[in-house]
């Protein structure tokens, strides 16, 4: 497909959407906006219904007042015609007053132990009936009975009075009654005048709230019904009473106050309640017996509180919608049409001289370098052809000088081969997973696998007692570290072990990334031998060196034994003394081969975690035991924590033993040693041991250490030797500094442990 067909259907594409958009939006805002206003007309309906409510129910609350006020009148008047004792009446005589008194009936109630039973009625049918039954209705008959203010909230209460509200009469349910009920103590019943209230209701129906709502539904023609519920009843099982066979609801219970309820819906339970709850508007769209309807559930505080719906016909303004939207669709694809064939047209003319940097493009992938483009405007696209003639012009100079240096690199490339397949040294060059990208000759010659042999695999020269030290070499290597210079072994194609130094390198990418690793070994077989060869050496001069200090020290207790022995054989006896010195001087020669023997015996070591603190501490104990007529002061300090080390707990003993043995015996007029246990900057133990005794020159400081040198009298000079030698194979240092007369500090440094 072409620019031109492309920008065209891009352009449509963009107006179809803003088409769309807009008709969306209208769709949209136009339908809100209609239930905006329908929300709004049903707030106005609910406002003028509510205030109409409120003046009828005032008007029907002064009717029921003035009629209960009446009533009470009544049963005073009828009390002066009537005897105090109910058993004295008879209905006849009832039917005789209330005519009298103006009202329809008269019936005496009597209360008993658990029940208030009607006893006499000028309308038979009201005799025997009881009112435990009965709810409000018997709470409000046993406060007048006791003489107490009626507390229910339900009709009108007077003194010594009540009057219940419009109730169906249980001896005939076709009759729907005003009550009163009148008690002041005088009499041992209470009087019960009652009317018919069926032409108040009759009244209530033609001019009430029923009659405005009615009139409100006609003057709107798309409300379709308007009714009022009471929340706390509605959506419960309706109160029913049996009354003379017949089923009757309670005029004063219902759940549904006026208005009719055709749009019924499952639903509006839960929208009754969240608005008489939250007492906000709440509007809510359905489909009932066929009809798409929006409902409003508005909220009305009066003399009691409830609901108003208000519903209205959903589904011609949805119909009245759908016109407006088709209309907007059909003159949307007229626009789009049109917006198609301009911009096809208008492409064709814009791209004219895309087209010409085009054919000048394929001009310069051809390698044709050079061609202009004529430039005929001064637009983007004009822009853009001049910066094609730069561009083609840039080539053809960096062609030239990319000639130049591919010519460069290729002699820099071959003096690099050369120096690499003609060094010594072997090299390889290795993926980061360890595959073998490169090696040179001297790889060959020192480990004997060719090139071909090795690429593209791992190479299998390690010893299984090296491959550990190995990944720990490349994942330094592989974090960004160089190794130089590193001893160590490996294996040849024979099998044949060799000594190697090796020298392992990161290789980056221009993104400083490690991609490789190259890795240059190089035989140290020989001068590992040579070094061998001079330790050997070394170790028979140090061993002439031992065995002439070990000739002189012995020599010299055994001459005293031959003198003493020559002696004995000249005189045939020797004194005690001579023997004593006889016992000292072998003892001496015994603790000498002591003393070699820990130079040369191996002992069964047990490595663990050792506390250099308990065993300087429990040195401490041991020495302050020992204090003669010169006390000796000995002070621990050390940093909070201090590190364990790993090593032989008998021999780390024998070490500190020793160093403050020879403290104590450098201060033979007492003194004070301090011992010092710190961390260095790497993790290790470092103890220092200071005393304050006669310490030593120069030249008895270089000779330290070395056998039978010592310079106390009773002394082998074995003793820092072996201290040495223990620190040594711990894989830790020891070092001395002391100045004549000024005392000696001993450091002792021990890796620490690393679980």
């Amino acid at each position: 497909m072409s620019i031109k067909m492309k920008l065209s259907l891009f352009i449509s594409l963009i107006v179809a959407v803003i088409l769309t958009l807009n008709i969306s939006i209208y769709y949209i805002s136009s339908k809100n906006e209609w239930i905006a206003a329908s929300e709004q007309q049903a707030s106005s309906i609910a406002k003028q219904i509510g205030a109409t409510i409120d003046m009828s129910e005032q008007a029907k609350m002064k009717v029921e007042d003035s009629v209960g006020s009446s009533l009470r009148a009544s049963a005073v008047a009828a009390l002066e015609l009537l005897p105090s004792n109910y058993e004295e009446i008879t209905n006849e005589q009832l039917d005789a007053v209330s005519d009298r008194i103006g009202v329809d009936d008269i019936t005496l109630w009597v209360q008993e132990e658990e029940d208030i039973i009607s006893v006499r009625s000028s309308e038979p049918d009201e005799i025997g009936l009881s009112a435990k039954t009965w709810g409000y209705w018997y709470d409000a008959f046993s406060n007048l009975f006791n003489l107490e203010p009626v507390s229910v909230r339900e009709g009108l209460a007077l003194t010594n009075f009540w009057s219940g509200p419009y109730n169906f009469a249980t001896s005939d349910p076709s009759k729907i009654n005003k009550w009163g009920y009148y008690y002041d103590g005088s009499t041992n019943y209470m009087i019960n005048p009652y009317l018919n209230a069926q032409s108040l209701l009759s009244f209530e129906q033609m001019a009430g709230t029923n009659a405005l709502l009615n009139q409100l539904v006609d003057q709107n023609d798309n409300v379709l019904e308007i009714t009022g519920f009471n929340p706390e009843f509605f959506g419960k099982d309706p109160i029913l009473r049996i009354k003379r066979g017949v089923i009757v609801h309670n005029l004063d219970v219902r759940g549904i106050m006026f208005g009719e309820y055709t749009y019924q819906n499952d639903y509006d339970l839960a929208h009754i309640l969240d608005a008489s709850d939250q007492q906000q508007v709440v509007t809510t769209t359905a489909s009932v017996n066929g009809t798409d309807v929006l409902k409003s559930f508005i909220p009305l505080s009066g003399s009691t509180d409830y609901v108003l719906s208000v519903t209205t016909d959903y589904g011609s303004v949805l119909h009245l919608l759908n016109r407006q939207m088709l209309l907007h669709v059909v003159i949307s694809a007229i626009l789009l049409v049109v917006a198609m064939v301009a911009s096809y047209v208008t492409s064709g003319f814009l791209l004219r001289t895309l087209n010409q940097i085009l054919s000048s493009v394929n001009t310069i992938a051809k390698g044709q370098f050079g061609q202009h483009i004529h430039i005929h405007s001064k637009d983007e696209l004009g822009e853009l052809a001049a910066r094609v003639n730069s561009m083609s012009t840039s080539l053809n100079l960096y062609v030239q000088q990319i000639k130049e240096s591919s010519e460069e690199l290729r002699s820099t490339k071959q003096y690099l081969e050369s120096f690499i397949n003609h060094t010594s040294d072997a090299i390889h060059v290795s993926t980061r997973d360890g595959l073998v990208m490169q090696a040179n000759q001297a790889f060959e010659e020192i480990y004997g696998w060719t090139a071909e042999e090795v690429l593209d695999r791992p190479l299998e020269n390690l010893p299984l007692e090296q491959q550990e030290e190995y990944r720990e070499l490349l994942g330094q290597v592989l974090r960004g570290h160089s190794i130089t210079d590193h001893e160590t072994v490996r294996l040849t194609k024979s099998g044949d072990t060799i000594d190697v130094s090796l020298t392992i390198s990161p290789i980056r990418d221009e993104q400083e990334a490690i991609v490789a690793v190259a890795t240059i070994s190089r035989n140290i077989t020989d001068r590992k031998q040579t070094e061998e060869m001079l330790r050997r050496s070394e170790k028979l001069s140090v061993v002439g060196q031992l065995a002439a200090g070990v000739a002189h020290e012995i020599r010299n207790p055994l001459t005293t034994l031959r003198g003493f022995v020559q002696l004995h054989k000249t005189k045939g006896k020797i004194g005690e003394d001579h023997l004593d010195l006889m016992l000292t001087e072998l003892d001496h020669i015994n603790y000498i081969a002591s003393e070699l023997l820990v130079l040369s015996k191996p002992h069964l070591l047990s490595y663990q975690p050792v506390n250099i603190e308990e065993i300087v501490r429990s040195m401490t104990v041991l020495l302050d035991s020992q204090n003669g007529d010169h006390p000796i002061h000995i002070r621990v300090e050390k940093d909070v924590v201090i590190p364990l080390v790993y090593g032989e707990p008998n021999q780390l003993k024998q070490v500190f033993a020793n160093l403050l043995k020879n403290a104590v015996e450098a201060m033979p007029q007492g003194g004070t040693i301090d011992i010092e246990l710190t961390s260095t900057d790497k993790g290790e133990l470092c103890a220092r041991i200071t005393d304050q005794g006669i310490g030593m020159n120069e030249d008895q400081l270089e000779r330290i250490g070395e056998p039978f040198y010592t310079s106390k009298e009773s002394g082998t000079g074995l003793g820092l030797m072996v201290c040495q030698q223990i620190i040594t194979t711990h894989n830790g240092r020891m070092t001395l500094h002391s100045q004549e007369g000024r005392g000696t500090t001993v450091e002792v440094i021990l890796p620490p442990y690393q679980s």
